[in-house]
């Protein structure tokens, strides 16, 4: 874990490309394995559980999902098996308006599918995911086979660790598209430590910060650096050991996010943490991708390091706040507003089930300022509108003010 690598000088997504390459121009395209998930019809072990329903499940595919239904133009480039889940996965993604043009289809290998239980993933007793990925279509992936073309079209291309976990070819293909060469997209790489995924421990450490090093954004949360890296001493630690990408994201699960930027090789980070807001969480899983989502898109706008994490958080929460791994995502009008609010505004968000459907229900007065919901008046609110931005009221008795609150209410929790 020694070697050192060449410092990204890459810090913000040029415009994409246009040529005769055969695959129009897009924000960000995604490369990775998207499997067929089977969710449980109810909780139990999946001895116990006596039907599935069927989605869709991709680190990769779920950042591109997100990115186009934001607004973006993305595209998922990715193999499936020449058979009826690969079908779905395609039509599915697609679905969410991400172009798939550049998708193969493998005549003998399968589309890989995986069965979980509704426990959280990282609960310490009750989770189970049972994974029939060995072999599939996707991890023939390789540099011979993807047409890197459709990847050379994009602003951002965004890949993750779980690439180079599924084979060698795999492995070699990651380590092609994180060198460092002239004219390639700003790479953006999430982590995304899966340690089942991996023989040993110490080779998917060196194998992923290896992958980082060459990378120009990269994502990972401080329990991945724990596991992987074992770097226990929070965000500036990380930073010390992964100096080379331009920009890292450090999540710090329920405490928010810390952001190491710099703007040009050989400068000084500028180091920038953005709390995350309270979610009352209905399932986990999706989180990570939605938050690696909301950032990228924050990237390519050209906002600023608190609004892009901030815009991550939402994502985040959107999808916490849903049953499964991807959802709609807030209006961006009403995503920029909240991420606009003020340190106290902000501190005191609460976001339930129903949230992004509530704040875009709330209809601007004629003086700026956001009015209730139909059928409420400022004291059944928590949380009143006032001047365009929600002002926490004072509480009773000297209570702590209330949390301003969207939607109802599950499992309460943070964004990751």
């Amino acid at each position: 874990m020694s070697e050192t690598v060449q410092t990204a000088t890459t810090t913000e997504p040029a415009p994409a490309p246009g040529g005769d390459s055969g695959f129009p121009a897009a924000d960000v395209v995604s490369l990775g394995e998207s499997m067929v998930t089977f969710l449980p019809s109810r909780p139990g072990r999946l001895a116990d559980v006596p039907s599935f329903d069927r989605g869709i499940g991709g680190a990769e595919s779920n950042v591109a999902c997100a990115l186009a239904a934001a607004g973006h133009s993305a595209r998922w480039v990715g193999r499936v098996g020449a058979d009826g889940f690969g079908e779905h996965l395609v039509d599915t993604i697609a679905g969410y308006g991400v172009d798939t043009s550049a998708v193969r289809r493998d005549p003998t290998r399968p589309t890989g599918v995986y069965f979980r239980t509704a426990a959280d993933r990282d609960a310490d007793t009750g989770f189970e995911v049972v994974y029939y990925r060995a072999g599939s279509a996707a991890s023939a992936m390789s540099p011979k086979v993807v047409p890197y073309e459709a990847l050379r079209s994009a602003r951002i291309l965004h890949v993750s660790g779980i690439t180079a976990a599924l084979s060698p070819d795999c492995l070699a293909l990651m380590r092609d598209l994180t060198t460092r060469r002239p004219g390639r997209p700003l790479v953006s790489f999430d982590v995304n430590y899966r340690a089942h995924l991996w023989a040993a421990a110490d080779e998917a450490g060196q194998v992923l910060l290896g992958l980082a090093r060459g990378a120009d954004l990269v994502f990972v949360g401080d329990d991945e650096a724990a596991h992987a890296w074992s770097i226990t001493g929070g965000p500036a630690a990380i930073r010390a050991a992964l100096p080379e990408p331009a920009t890292l994201v450090v999540k710090q699960g329920s405490a928010g996010a810390t952001v190491f930027a710099r703007t040009a090789e050989g400068e000084a980070d500028t180091v920038t943490f953005e709390p995350a807001p309270r979610v009352d969480v209905v399932a986990p899983v999706g989180a990570g991708d939605a938050f690696a989502a909301g950032f990228l898109s924050g990237t390519l706008r050209g906002l600023s390091g608190e609004a892009r994490i901030r815009h991550g958080h939402l994502m985040a929460a959107a999808v916490l706040t849903v049953a499964g791994d991807l959802c709609a995502p807030p209006a961006r009008a009403d995503a920029d507003r909240l991420a606009a609010l003020d340190d106290t505004a902000w501190g005191a968000l609460r976001l339930g089930p129903g949230w992004t459907d509530d704040v875009s229900a709330r209809e601007t007065a004629p003086g700026g300022a956001p009015t209730p919901p139909a059928g409420q008046d400022d004291a059944s609110v928590p949380g009143s509108w006032r001047g365009g931005a929600p002002v926490p009221e004072a509480g009773h008795n000297g209570a702590p003010a209330p949390q301003l609150r969207y939607g109802g209410a599950s499992q309460e929790a943070h964004t990751p």
